[in-house]
């Protein structure tokens, strides 16, 4: 079994914020494969699809952002799953809006969200597709106060038209992860789908 993990922060006030955009590739592949998400045995949702003799589940913790690595840990132990059966997809502010950048291993880049994952399950090699979410209006002072009012804060109207094709791109290279491994989804997806410049 492979798994697709969708990070983002619980409830109507965050669910269309820049943080969220992991649940929002969750939701997206969800809708596409017709599956419905349900609470599991621990602090998130999930739900799964088999193709070609491959079954894929779909999660969302609910634990908010920072305490993501405890819903991580259930859903392994719960699923018998390993580090390397796990794709993280998380936003990153370090990346211009529509990049995709997927990596089997590394630190967390100061996400919270995937440093709690790798703190619970005792590695770094978990594979993660890192979401671009940098727009124009980005503060030019990257302090941590200012860079978190960001991530929390909706898109503009203008992103919010890019949207469908960046949630479309990310989607694909979660089921091209699930299907095909790293390396080759690395080459086919790592680049920016706004300006079609390839990410090294």
């Amino acid at each position: 079994m492979k798994c697709i993990i969708g990070l983002g922060n619980p409830g109507h006030e965050y669910a269309h914020t820049r943080h969220n955009i992991g649940f929002r590739v969750i939701d997206t592949i969800a809708a596409q494969k017709r599956i419905g998400l349900r609470e599991g045995d621990g602090e998130f949702y999930s739900g799964a699809f088999t193709v070609d003799g491959l079954t894929t589940l779909l999660a969302a913790p609910t634990t908010y952002m920072n305490n993501s690595g405890l819903a991580v840990l259930d859903l392994c132990r719960l699923h018998g799953m390993t580090p390397d059966d796990l794709l993280v997809v998380f936003d990153d502010f370090q990346l211009p809006l529509g990049t995709l950048r997927i990596r089997e291993s590394g630190s967390d880049g100061g996400h919270n969200g995937l440093g709690s994952i790798i703190y619970h399950l005792g590695t770094d090699r978990i594979a993660r597709l890192r979401i671009g979410v940098a727009g124009c209006t980005i503060p030019d002072a990257h302090t941590h106060e200012a860079m978190a009012g960001y991530v929390l804060s909706g898109f503009e109207q203008n992103e919010v038209k890019q949207l469908p094709l960046l949630l479309e791109k990310a989607a694909e290279a979660c089921l091209s992860w699930a299907r095909d491994g790293v390396p080759k989804t690395m080459n086919a997806f790592n680049r920016n789908f706004f300006s079609d410049s390839v990410e090294s």
